[in-house]
């Protein structure tokens, strides 16, 4: 079947993975051979946005969460966490919201299919949780001790992507995981 700029569709497939079908034969488009080129030269462009950009923005996350406990330890001093927890999340909401308009990424959250909703609001509670138990640890503990046995998620990821998501990390992988489940043993103990 041919769509409206001359590309073809095989059983619904769309042609715009870069995979395009004339007749009974597949090729792969100009503009992905172009890209698939510069990869295998080493294009610095394709290396960063596909090996390195993840670092960047978790090491950003990083410096957020740290800054995060701090501000809400000097913040949740004399307050309820619960109420603390409230007012966070509506300033996130208002915040994240105009970020999204800003960017131009908003669309109509009602369009998006059934597996996604389950699965966010899935997610927004288990979030939810947290933060109310991050916020009652740190009313009640050090943000130095509190602060890493949050990060032990860190491990509780790792065993959930593999049992759940099939993902296997490494060798290596698994050594670093290890050590931070260890890291957390001793910061969490070390009084």
């Amino acid at each position: 079947m041919q769509t409206a700029n001359g590309r073809f569709q095989r059983q619904g497939l769309p042609a715009t993975f870069g995979l395009a079908a004339r007749g009974k034969d597949w090729h792969v488009d100009r503009a992905t051979k172009q890209r698939n080129r510069q990869y295998k030269k080493g294009s610095t462009h394709m290396q960063s946005t596909t090996s390195h950009s993840w670092f960047f923005w978790a090491a950003l996350s990083a410096v957020f969460a740290a800054l995060t406990a701090i501000f809400a330890k000097v913040g949740i001093q004399g307050v309820d966490s619960d109420l603390a927890t409230l007012v966070r999340t509506v300033i996130i909401v208002f915040v994240l919201t105009a970020f999204v308009w800003a960017t131009g990424k908003w669309s109509n959250p009602l369009q998006l299919p059934g597996k996604t909703w389950i699965f966010l609001a899935l997610s927004a509670l288990a979030t939810g949780a947290s933060w109310v138990c991050y916020f009652r640890a740190l009313q009640l503990g050090e943000a130095s001790q509190v602060a890493p046995v949050d990060k032990f998620s860190l491990v509780l990821v790792a065993v959930f992507a593999f049992v759940f998501l099939g993902e296997r990390p490494s060798g290596t992988g698994w050594l670093g995981i290890a050590l931070v489940a260890a890291g957390v043993v001793v910061l969490a103990l070390r009084r």
